[in-house]
């Protein structure tokens, strides 16, 4: 994670608008690689790896500690998502890592949950 991530995310504040809802608004343009009644993806701008894609639900659940248990099915929607969209990308031949930030020490800097795909590289462990 780059190390202006983390510092952004020591300054980002929860609530209110963000820009993953102005994107699901259209008012700042993404171009979709998946789309459905529940969420999208999309290429994250500054990417990690050579493939780097989020997933958002188009519900606003801010964090994943923030999530309901009514949020379940959703969730899950996202995982298949990104499994569905690794795939497309190929990934699923070599291999790919799923991330969620979750709050300041996680280096969310978006408080709007949101599934890192990351892949086309060898990742190194432990990941942070």
């Amino acid at each position: 994670m780059a190390a202006g991530e983390v510092e952004l995310a020591q300054s980002a504040s929860q609530g209110g608008d963000t820009i993953f809802g102005k994107i699901l608004r259209k008012e700042i343009p993404a171009k979709f690689v998946y789309e459905d009644d529940q969420c999208v993806a999309f290429d994250d701008v500054n990417p990690q790896a050579p493939t780097h894609i989020l997933v958002i639900p188009r519900k606003p659940i801010p964090q994943l500690s923030k999530a309901d248990d009514e949020d379940e099915k959703l969730l899950g929607h996202l995982l298949l998502v990104a499994r569905k969209v690794a795939a497309d990308k190929g990934l699923d031949k070599t291999g790919f890592r799923l991330v969620i930030n979750d709050g300041k020490n996680g280096a969310q800097s978006v408080y709007h949950l949101h599934v890192h795909i990351l892949g086309g590289r060898q990742m190194h462990w432990p990941p942070g």
